[in-house]
């Protein structure tokens, strides 16, 4: 570790600029962000990848003619500016703080959950919450270090959050990373939530449904054209036999933008579990190809393949996802022929005057993200890497706006509908494949969701947040005819504080 530190470090006058820490997908300014990109204020600084980097962000935000925007747009501007922007050159440290309290109708992160899975995902009752937490930057030449350890008392409850939850109060690392970035190549080592895809919708492969976890990471080319790499070992799972299998992903994939206005991806997932089993290499070398390893080494993998793309088109933006995880392509019987499993994204996004919008459609079908053996499921703690739920389809409009400055509302109107298939289930034996639905199997559960969120900072140190909806569900929990109505909602206060300056 020491002589890769001192490389690092020695390496820095190889870098095109000094390194840059990411900015968290959780952070009080990232709806902010995405907001002045989906109305074209700012340009992306990475189209389907996130997190951003603040660097990234703050030269975006630096080029807006704020003499050509609304009053709230350059006030926005300029707020984002003075919280993100630290150009100063050498060694430099930022510490930023917060405490506070929320109170909520459901423990969940997306209240869309409510009500799904097996068993069905129950609120429970009303609570308040406290939290607080502190995140520490370092930049050291082309190497930056984060860690943010908080606590929160909503993980007690929230199905999802995997650590210890019979103490008052629970606690994580959100983020903790050693990131190495250099003119063509980044080296990352620790915990990040990541999306890998267009951002308005999480994506189908690599996605922040599972909390942070540790993971290998590589990037080597340029802006245009990059080859990326993500390696972790996940928890052991049982077999069918009940064997405890050890659970390695590996994700790899070419980013390309051949201009500026559009971009697209390849990529390919693997899960790869074994009793007493250990990452092979051929499965971790970024050139390789995993679907052609599976049959040239001859080993059992759970192989994903996928594609995403984004292209501007005058005003308007369109985006979408494909994932191929299992199509039968040899002769069989329809009784014998395992139903196909798959996701798809399609969507389009636009502006009017400081508003932007999106529109988007999606789907993933009963058995995808699930394999005959349940320790090759792609799920890490029984929550997925990409998609957190399977056999259910989503229509989503969805309208931004800056309403005054420093206010940030989305008003929202969601069709979900959710089957009773679920990636934590086993999967159907080959007798039932002719009765097994690609898609919305069982009692179709039907969820109306019309909502209204959005945050406010009115100044350096206050943020407020809020999400205030109203749940129309058909079905609930699958029995037919049962029907209920549910607000749901959260709100949660919080005061922030910092410093930052040059390191002796």
């Amino acid at each position: 570790m020491r002589p890769l530190l001192a490389f690092v470090l020695c390496a820095a006058p190889l870098a095109a600029q000094q390194a840059s820490a990411y900015l968290p997908l959780d952070h009080w300014a990232t709806p902010y962000v995405e907001h002045l990109i989906a109305a074209s204020v700012i340009a992306d600084p990475a189209p389907l990848t996130r997190p951003l980097r603040e660097a990234d962000v703050v030269r975006a935000l630096r080029e807006v003619d704020t003499l050509a925007t609304s009053p709230a747009v350059t006030r926005t501007v300029h707020r984002l500016l003075a919280a993100l922007g630290d150009e100063e050159r050498g060694p430099r440290y930022r510490i930023e703080g917060s405490a506070g309290v929320a109170a909520a109708t459901h423990p969940l992160r997306d209240p869309l959950e409510i009500g799904r899975g097996q068993p069905p995902r129950d609120p429970g009752a009303d609570r308040g919450f406290v939290n607080g937490g502190l995140a520490v930057q370092l930049r050291l030449g082309a190497l930056v270090a984060v860690t943010h350890p908080y606590f929160d008392t909503r993980l007690k409850y929230d199905p999802d959050y995997f650590g210890k939850k019979n103490r008052v109060i629970a606690g994580r690392n959100a983020n903790a990373y050693l990131d190495a970035h250099w003119r063509y190549a980044e080296l990352f080592f620790g915990s990040l939530d990541r999306n890998w895809g267009p951002p308005q919708v999480a994506s189908l492969i690599v996605s922040p449904s599972p909390y942070s976890y540790d993971h290998f990471g590589l990037v080597v080319g340029t802006p245009r054209l990059q080859l990326q790499a993500l390696v972790t070992q996940m928890d052991d799972g049982p077999d069918t036999a009940g064997t405890l299998n050890h659970r390695y992903f590996i994700a790899h994939r070419l980013l390309a933008r051949p201009g500026d206005h559009t971009s697209f991806a390849v990529w390919e997932g693997e899960v790869a579990a074994g009793p007493g089993r250990t990452l092979e290499p051929w499965f971790a070398n970024v050139l390789n190809l995993g679907l052609l390893v599976e049959y040239d080494q001859n080993v059992a993998v759970n192989s994903l393949l996928g594609a995403d793309f984004e292209m501007r088109l005058s005003a308007l933006t369109l985006f979408g996802q494909l994932l191929i995880d299992d199509f039968q392509i040899d002769r069989r019987t329809q009784a014998d022929s395992e139903p196909p499993s798959y996701g798809l994204t399609l969507g389009v996004q636009g502006a009017v005057h400081s508003a932007s919008w999106t529109a988007y459609y999606t789907q993933v079908a009963n058995l995808t993200y699930r394999t005959a053996n349940p320790a090759e499921a792609v799920e890490r703690r029984f929550v997925g890497l990409g998609r957190n739920f399977s056999d259910y389809d989503q229509a989503t409009l969805r309208v931004t706006m800056l309403a005054a400055p420093e206010l940030l509302v989305s008003p929202e109107l969601t069709l979900l509908r959710q089957g009773e298939g679920d990636f934590r289930l086993r999967y159907p034996p080959r007798s039932a494949y002719g009765t097994t639905a690609t898609i919305l199997s069982g009692v179709v559960q039907r969820t109306l969701r019309a909502a209204l969120s959005g945050s406010y900072s009115p100044d350096a140190h206050l943020g407020l947040r809020f999400d205030a909806g109203v749940h129309h569900i058909s079905n609930y929990g699958h029995v037919t005819g049962q029907t209920q109505t549910k607000f749901v909602g959260s709100v949660g206060l919080t005061y922030r504080f910092g410093w930052k300056g040059g390191l002796p």
